[in-house]
């Protein structure tokens, strides 16, 4: 680019120049003219078929070789010409023998030019308005060479600066990606593995343990089944968290969480009551949603009493349908509140000494901003929490408002 902006205003000077020379019977110095306009289109040209390299060493070594020339022979100004490519060749070229060598042939050609005076004519004497002209011609170029490169090292700044900012937020994205797969692979391998533990220990006998086998059976393959389900959703959001709004039936959503937490619910003998219109439909991310859904749930099982109940309920508006998630455990007090969707939130344990870290909540309510919806929380201690969530309502027809339970 900095070579093009050399070469292209070159063609009409120069070109210029040598009709001028050529009528006023300077003939070398037209035919130095044309030379150097050929060589400015053949640069030109050779950029085009992506003949970089060899288009700036043929500018920088022709110009080097007609302008010390023209200097030399006609004092018309062309040293400051010179110092145009020196300062081109620092820019361009990062070869410190190249530099080095440029550096000493261009300044050797322009002290020469300075000190040594003319004495002889082949040709007409360049008038001294000529020799202005053609400074302030070099002049301007070399001003606008280094405005150019600044401008081109001012957008590769922010152009890097860019893609820094685009690969953190990646590297978020992908820590977001990794709690959410430990989350959901953490709690019902947990439960089997306790399972498990009781069974190695003798507190389940023989024969119960073959009667739990089929259902341990059935629940590690729907284990399996979300599993595949989330880390699908991981690997297309690999190169970023994206949001992909759609229309969506909510009722198939909350059985897969519901299936997915089953062990727990039989474990902790949570009753959980749904009151869910089957025709509930939504716009918005569905995989997202899902985490949303799975996260709010598991938090609602984790701080329930062992033999209390959780509510999911649903109710559409014109535009929004709000989703609330209910339990009666420990519930949280102002403190915990205000701490609930900032980056420190307090770790708290569950009524099964379950760990609980914030990240989740954090999730959820960024994707509830991601798909436009709005999520709150109450919550008092030893009375439980209830979280809502509201999102855009879908369209998608049915026949039967039926409620699911």
């Amino acid at each position: 680019m900095l070579m093009n902006l050399l070469a292209l205003p070159t063609i009409p000077f120069t070109l210029f120049f040598c009709i001028l020379n050529a009528c006023q019977g300077r003939y070398l110095l037209a035919m130095l003219n044309f030379f150097n306009t050929s060589t400015a289109i053949g640069v030109l040209f050779m950029h085009k078929y992506r003949m970089y390299l060899g288009a700036r060493l043929v500018l920088l070594v022709v110009s080097v070789f007609i302008y010390t020339f023209s200097g030399l022979y006609f004092h018309n100004g062309a040293e400051y010409f010179l110092l145009n490519i020196l300062v081109v060749s620092i820019l361009v070229y990062d070869n410190k023998w190249i530099i080095g060598i440029l550096s000493v042939v261009v300044t050797t050609a322009f002290l020469l030019i300075i000190f040594i005076p003319q004495s002889w004519y082949l040709a007409p004497p360049v008038p001294p308005e000529r020799v202005r002209a053609n400074v302030a011609v070099s002049l301007t170029f070399l001003i606008s060479a280094l405005y150019f490169f600044k401008h081109i090292q001012t957008d590769y700044q922010l152009e890097i600066e860019k893609q820094r900012q685009v690969l953190q937020s990646m590297n978020k994205d992908k820590e977001k990606l990794f709690s959410i797969v430990a989350h959901d692979i953490r709690s019902p391998l947990a439960t089997l593995e306790s399972l498990l533990d009781m069974y190695l220990k003798g507190q389940y006998s023989r024969e119960d343990m073959g009667e739990a086998a089929a259902v341990l059976h059935e629940k590690v393959a729907q284990l399996g089944g979300t599993l595949d389900n989330v880390l699908r959703w991981s690997t297309r959001s690999m190169k970023g968290i994206q949001t992909r709004p759609q229309d969506f039936l909510l009722v198939p959503v909350l059985t897969e969480v519901l299936n997915f937490f089953e062990l727990i619910i039989q474990q902790k003998q949570i009753t959980v009551e749904v009151q869910v219109p089957v025709n509930t439909t939504l716009y918005a991310d569905r995989d997202q949603v899902s985490v949303i859904l799975r996260n709010l749930f598991s938090n609602a099982l984790k701080f329930s009493y062992p033999g209390g109940k959780v509510a999911i309920t649903a109710t559409q508006g014109q535009e929004r349908v709000t989703i609330a998630v209910t339990d009666h455990g420990v519930g949280m007090n102002v403190q915990q509140l205000k701490a609930l969707f900032t980056s420190q939130p307090f770790p708290t344990y569950g009524t099964g000494g379950e760990r609980g870290t914030g990240l989740g909540l954090m999730l959820c309510r960024e994707f509830v901003e991601h798909n436009r919806g709005i999520i709150d929380v109450e919550s008092d201690p030893e009375s439980g929490t209830t979280f809502t969530i509201q999102l855009s309502k879908g369209d998608i027809d049915m026949n039967e408002p039926a409620v699911a339970n």
